[in-house]
């Protein structure tokens, strides 16, 4: 027998000297790097798709990102209600603002600008990465209270989940997979986990591994999907347009 693996009662031990509402929290440099590529992909849109001259939005966000910096600057393990408010309207900012361009986009696509074709499907491209980033920074700031309620709140003590994970249900598999479940491990979702749910649901347009379990998060879901759907779309017709020339 290998001497090296834990036994489920070191596990539980150890999860008593370390519960994870006192372990470090989540890190915050992804979270920035996140947001800092979808105001980089809104700044480089083509100028029919932009609403708002082209700086305002994208200086509005940096500004609503440097006190979240400043709150948490390595770790996110502090919250109050005007931190908790300023990053949700971050995320909500950049996310209506890509709708906005999604609905410039079809329009553009649709009349006789439609000609400046290779722009377009760029912006196309733009408009989709973009979509990917705020949906799953959404997803990474509501499921179970926000990042910071995942690991420094009891258990007990979090609000209901949005977002069903693999994790959350595999505590009875093999024991190389049970180790990580959530309730052997005390496993809650980082960024990366919500970044993946929202790539899979805007290429399938439907979820994949992970499950939406509340109505906001089903509503949020639906919108990326039908999001997606039409970018792709509008990418599949405007090359059946060209091959037909």
């Amino acid at each position: 027998m290998d001497s090296g693996r834990k036994t489920p009662g070191h596990r539980a031990k150890a999860l008593q000297r370390f519960p994870r509402h006192d372990r470090r929290g989540e890190a915050r440099l992804p979270a920035v790097l996140a947001t800092l590529a979808a105001v980089l992909l809104y700044l480089v849109l083509p100028e029919q798709l932009l609403f708002l001259p082209r700086f305002v939005l994208p200086g509005l966000e940096l500004l609503l990102l440097i006190p979240l910096i400043a709150v948490n600057p390595r770790r996110m393990t502090r919250q109050n209600r005007l931190s908790r408010i300023v990053s949700l309207t971050l995320v909500a900012l950049i996310g209506i603002s890509n709708l906005i361009s999604l609905g410039l986009l079809v329009h553009a696509m649709v009349t006789d600008k439609a000609q400046e074709g290779g722009p377009l499907l760029l912006a196309a491209l733009q408009v989709w990465a973009t979509g990917i980033i705020v949906f799953g920074l959404a997803f990474w700031e509501l499921d179970r209270g926000g990042p910071v309620a995942r690991t420094q709140a009891e258990r007990s003590e979090l609000p209901l989940a949005d977002f069903r994970f693999s994790q959350d249900e595999n505590d009875d598999a093999v024991e190389e997979v049970a180790d990580g479940s959530s309730r052997t491990s005390d496993w809650v979702p980082t960024l990366m986990d919500y970044l993946y749910v929202s790539v899979t649901n805007s290429t399938a347009f439907s979820p994949t591994d992970t499950m939406p379990l509340s109505p906001r998060a089903k509503a949020l879901m639906a919108i990326e999907s039908v999001a997606a759907l039409m970018t792709s779309l509008l990418v599949i017709a405007h090359a059946v347009g060209v091959l037909d020339k």
